[in-house]
């Protein structure tokens, strides 16, 4: 039996290109995958770098709009895994049923999630700091990267995931998550809808830019009539997924899917 179609959801400041690894395991295991760029995005890291202007201005639901559209096109409704705001649009894409199932890893918060780690705070500030970025996009510096993502991870290998991965990203998507609890609803989430597929959330113990209370405060906003399970991996920040120990949640993430029959 051909196994289900694989898309993977990038966030802020990763090009897409930084799933290749996970792309080429889920392969090896019989899954065919596809890693859609963010509206705006360029095909290479040098070209985003070099001509940011096109990734600026992007919101939530234009991005999910972009990613259904994909999944549009497939035979049949594909799995989606993302990181960080690449979480938060699986769940988003969930939540409208054209999933048959997601992995959402260390998640930007939904709507309804009001809790406010001060570590997510300070590695939001870059942006949020200041109002007039909304309709920019912005680079992390390398001192901004190591705290947000590379936290738990040695210096010369945040160093060297720094240069390969990162591109500016559009500020917007992080105004809407900050406003979601008083305003607006590009981050809500249909957490009530009972037909969608099984939902996996994942948090880094040391992330600080998800911290794992976000992942958790998500999972219980929804019905529990559906399986929505939350995975904590130790030890872990919010480099996991590109990091030397990527492998330890891909594996998770296979096992995963193979129990629930996917």
């Amino acid at each position: 039996m051909a196994k289900r179609s694989i898309v993977f959801i990038h966030g802020l400041w990763m090009h897409t290109g930084s799933w290749q690894t996970w792309m080429n395991f889920f392969n090896q295991h019989g899954y065919q995958t596809l890693n859609p760029p963010w509206p705006g995005d360029s095909p290479t890291v040098a070209e985003c770098r070099a001509n940011p202007l096109p990734i600026a201005n992007r919101g939530v639901t234009e991005i999910a709009d972009s990613y259904a559209a994909v999944i549009a096109t497939l035979s049949a409704p594909p799995i989606v895994i993302g990181h960080s705001f690449g979480g938060l649009l699986a769940q988003v894409l969930m939540g409208r049923g054209i999933a048959a199932a997601g992995i959402a890893i260390d998640p930007a918060p939904i709507k309804g999630v009001w809790q406010l780690p001060l570590s997510a705070l300070k590695a939001s500030l870059p942006v949020l700091g200041n109002p007039f970025n909304l309709k920019k996009a912005k680079s992390l510096s390398f001192h901004q990267f190591r705290y947000g993502f590379a936290n738990a991870i040695p210096e010369q290998e945040a160093r060297e995931l720094y240069e390969k991965w990162t591109i500016p990203a559009p500020c917007r998507p992080l105004f809407q998550a900050a406003t979601a609890s008083f305003a607006g609803s590009e981050t809500a989430v249909n957490t009530k809808n009972t037909t969608r597929g099984p939902l996996l959330i994942t948090g880094g113990e040391k992330d600080h830019i998800a911290p794992p209370i976000l992942g958790k405060a998500s999972l219980k906003k929804y019905n529990s009539t559906v399986i929505t399970e939350f995975k904590l991996f130790k030890d872990r920040g919010h480099s996991l997924i590109i990091d030397h120990g990527w492998r330890e949640v891909a594996n998770y993430s296979l096992e995963w899917l193979a129990k629930k029959g996917l």
